[in-house]
């Protein structure tokens, strides 16, 4: 390992959640009468959180949101949270695998409930302590600022400089790049459609990794 941290990123990365909650998106939004794929929900509201994530809706749609639609939402990740989300394949298995000494640590734009419900879920609820990050509640300006990156790395006592990134979304890589850490761009979730990388390497990724296979040969 050459990096002093690793800092994942949650939804896209560990979690499949990206291409169920923008499926649910998509449906209502095309049952409200605003037709929308679920490529197309991806490709403007991924990774977005509170306002800026309605506010790209409400651009989208070209009028506020529709009426339910945050009720809709509701329900959702109430669902999720009971029954739980499939795992990024090959997750779970990389995650275990780190060496126990290596500090790391998650910078989601979702909440801690939501992060912590989904690592208990998923069997790997004490692999990142107390290194679970939510922009929503831990900066004062989430992504694409670069400012949970940094929380994360400060918590860890790593420099950001030597720490790792594993982001899969346009709006984190953003904040990522303008980290200073080195930014590995992973496209192995099921959301990540035909142009995803070519995406990510417009933002300036220099790293792809396909498959937690690719994360690890870059990480050695």
């Amino acid at each position: 390992m050459r990096f002093g941290g690793l800092i994942f990123d949650f939804d896209g990365v560990l979690l499949e959640s990206e291409w169920a909650g923008n499926a649910q998106i998509a449906e209502f939004l095309t049952r409200s009468g605003h037709p929308t794929s679920v490529a197309e929900s991806m490709h403007h509201f991924m990774g977005l959180a509170g306002r800026d994530f309605t506010d790209a809706i409400e651009r989208w749609i070209g009028r506020t949101l529709p009426e339910g639609f945050a009720e809709a939402r509701a329900e959702e990740d109430r669902r999720a949270l009971a029954e739980g989300i499939a795992e990024v394949v090959g997750a779970v298995a990389f995650v275990r695998a780190l060496p126990a000494e290596l500090p790391r640590a998650v910078a989601s734009s979702s909440s801690s409930l939501w992060v912590r419900t989904h690592l208990r879920h998923l069997g790997i609820e004490g692999a990142f302590g107390e290194n679970v990050f939510s922009g929503r509640e831990h900066v004062a300006r989430g992504k694409p600022e670069p400012d949970l990156y940094l929380h994360a790395a400060e918590a860890m006592g790593v420099a950001i400089g030597d720490c790792a990134i594993i982001e899969d979304s346009p709006v984190g890589v953003r904040g990522a790049l303008a980290s200073g850490a080195t930014v590995i761009g992973f496209v192995g979730g099921r959301h990540c459609l035909d142009g995803h990388e070519e995406r990510l390497r417009a933002l300036g990724v220099r790293q792809i990794a396909h498959d937690f296979d690719e994360v690890a040969a870059l990480l050695a």
